[in-house]
């Protein structure tokens, strides 16, 4: 069960509350650019963030620019004031239900998951177990513990078999590049690895670096845009 909280009708934004497992979380859906909601997106937020954050509100509205739906939430140790997140099989519980509830309420044509960091590894859990989705969408993936790459979180990721895109810096601490070149050979031509130049795990750069965050983030909604294209009309993409 979930409740309409608040539509502001100049923008479509729609906020909810999505009930489940006795529990329930916060979640907010805006449409993309052209209002419509052919291709929707369920973004979860990393571990120390929530949906109202900075980084999650710069990435949705870069990617609302570009026709995307978007959805956020909060998972539930968030919405309860927490900043210790739960264990993995309430994290998963929680994003099910906002993708059930979202896939439900709006009926997207082409319904992407993902999200930003532990989100975004949430995300591809439920993906590896076939948690209905068209197509995964990973910004920051947290392939190792900062300072410990010894401890891979890649064990999941083969039996992920929807489209995959996936955004990490070159400078993040949570994923060694060649640590993550030598996974996503093993991973097949479904995973698209896009490494961003100098950018850091919150996908900041360095003013040496003579670009600007919101330069990446321009780079990740074009690309982000490109693959979507592919993915919604994937007859289209193969020349059919």
């Amino acid at each position: 069960m979930a409740t309409v909280h608040k539509t502001e009708r100049a923008s479509g934004r729609v906020e909810w509350h999505i009930a489940f497992d006795g529990t329930g979380t916060s979640a907010l859906f805006e449409p993309g650019a052209s209002g419509e909601n052919d291709i929707v997106f369920v973004c979860a937020h990393g571990a120390g963030g929530h949906m109202r954050d900075r980084n999650m509100e710069k990435l949705a509205a870069a990617l609302r620019a570009s026709g995307t739906g978007i959805v956020r939430f909060n998972f539930v140790y968030r919405e309860q004031g927490s900043a210790r997140p739960d264990p993995m099989p309430r994290l998963k519980a929680c994003m099910s239900a906002v993708i059930e509830h979202t896939r439900a309420t709006l009926s997207p044509r082409t319904l992407v998951t993902g999200g930003r960091s532990m989100g975004g590894r949430t995300a591809s859990m439920l993906a590896a177990e076939g948690t209905a989705g068209d197509g995964l969408l990973l910004f920051a993936y947290p392939l190792h513990p900062a300072n410990q790459p010894e401890k891979l979180r890649d064990a999941h990721l083969p039996q992920i078999r929807v489209p995959v895109l996936c955004f990490n810096g070159t400078r993040d601490v949570l994923c060694q590049r060649e640590l993550m070149e030598g996974v996503v050979r093993r991973l097949g031509e479904n995973w698209q690895m896009h490494w961003l130049t100098g950018a850091d795990h919150s996908f900041h750069v360095l003013k040496s670096s003579g670009r600007t965050d919101d330069q990446v983030l321009s780079e990740v909604s074009d690309a982000t845009a490109g693959w979507l294209r592919k993915v919604s009309h994937p007859q289209a993409s193969r020349g059919a």
